[in-house]
């Protein structure tokens, strides 16, 4: 094989997203030829959005696909029948399918997924439902369409593997926490991954010497602290569902809230299958919770324009989350982080977030410019500096 086609795939609920690299030899990164979207997959008719050089295409109506197979598989024949992509003519092409999986339970790194990782992944399903699914049925789809491809899986929970045992535990029967795998597994991790890397770059320093407090802020939001390049801490737990609220999931709530807002909680939701298990609680916390439930949008930047009542009550308290992670990690870090970090769709684009956030923290030593914040979308660059001149923190 002569194309060294490598996929990059990211399968969501209603979506898959397929990135397309050419390798070029151990010591180059590889090159980005193409990124396809198939999305709607939940509420037909579905769409395609592609990207390759001069050739654009967004939110074109396709037929006949209403599952993440189809829109794999849609993909594939675009991918081949392009003739502007002539890397990709074949599908023996492509030599590697890179998987994004949620939850990776103990893998420290990437796998090559094998019949044993594909049974554990199965099994840890069970711990993440509403995440794991849809990358499991696309490696299927992988294994059946191009059986002569390398299925590899990266897991957002790989880069927390450093957590310290006394944070990783919660405090319930150990045997019991063992035997179900409870602990707190942390996620957004090929994003901190990055985010490390990229930082550590940008101020010069080595990655194991990197200290940062990082917010990927989308609509599944999470706090982070490193340490020595490290995780240490994380603000997701078991599952995406801990610690900040985003789109459609709670964060942290008293667990027993669950049981008051319904009855049924521990009954199969009408999102369970034969294969998934869903308990109405964990449908009712992860998809009708978060800004969504407050003020009837999951669209963040239209909840920080508006001045009605329940979008300035979301924006508080979304706020004050962050805050409280902020702080908490700052204390972790022995008060001298390298920098505060905003990454994610809404951390990169929100100024007006970031500067109510570092408002929040000015106590701290951070600050913003106010002139570099709000035109931090405008800077080219992987990391923009829009910290004031002289804080004792940068923000970037």
């Amino acid at each position: 094989m002569s194309a060294n086609i490598i996929l990059s795939i990211n399968a969501g609920s209603s979506s898959v997203k397929v990135s397309v690299y050419k390798a070029k030899g151990k010591a180059e990164d590889p090159v980005e030829l193409a990124v396809v979207q198939v999305a709607g997959l939940t509420a037909p008719p579905a769409t395609l959005t592609y990207n390759r050089g001069d050739e654009h295409i967004k939110n074109r109506k396709i037929e006949g696909v209403d599952s993440q197979e189809d829109g794999f598989r849609y993909i594939l024949d675009h991918l081949t029948n392009d003739k502007g992509l002539p890397e990709l003519t074949n599908k023996e092409d492509i030599e590697f399918a890179c998987h994004r999986v949620v939850h990776g339970g103990d893998y420290p790194r990437a796998q090559v997924i094998d019949v044993a990782t594909y049974h554990h992944l199965e099994e840890l399903s069970d711990l993440a439902p509403l995440h794991n699914a849809g990358a499991l049925t696309i490696v299927r789809a992988v294994h059946s369409h191009l059986p002569s491809a390398t299925n590899v899986a990266y897991f957002d929970s790989s880069f927390h593997s450093t957590m310290p045992e006394h944070i990783r535990t919660y405090p319930i029967d150990p045997k019991i926490a063992k035997r179900n795998k409870l602990r707190k597994y942390g996620f957004h991790g090929i994003s901190y991954a990055f985010i490390t890397k990229a930082v550590a770059a940008y101020l010069h320093r080595p990655v194991g010497a990197l200290n940062i407090i990082a917010l990927h802020l989308g609509s599944g939001a999470s706090a982070c602290c490193i340490r020595g390049g490290a995780s240490l801490d994380t603000s997701m737990g078991l599952t995406p569902l801990a610690g900040l609220p985003g789109a459609t999931r709670s964060g942290d709530v008293d667990p027993s809230l669950v049981f008051h807002y319904t009855h049924d909680a521990g009954k199969p939701s009408a999102s369970s299958s034969k294969a998934l298990h869903i308990t109405a609680a964990e449908d009712i916390l992860n998809k009708h919770s978060g800004w969504a439930a407050l003020t009837g949008t999951t669209d963040f930047g239209a909840i920080m324009a508006s001045d009605a009542a329940e979008c300035t009550l979301a924006t508080d308290m979304f706020v004050d989350r962050i805050a409280g992670f902020v702080a908490s990690y700052y204390v972790k870090l022995g008060g001298r982080p390298d920098a505060l970090v905003f990454a994610g769709g809404i951390g990169e684009k929100g100024a007006q977030l970031r500067r109510r956030v570092v408002e929040a923290v000015e106590c701290l030593g951070f600050e913003l410019d106010a002139a570099r914040n709000e035109g931090a979308e405008e800077v080219d660059g992987v990391v923009v500096d829009v910290g004031k001149s002289g804080a004792r923190h940068g923000v970037l």
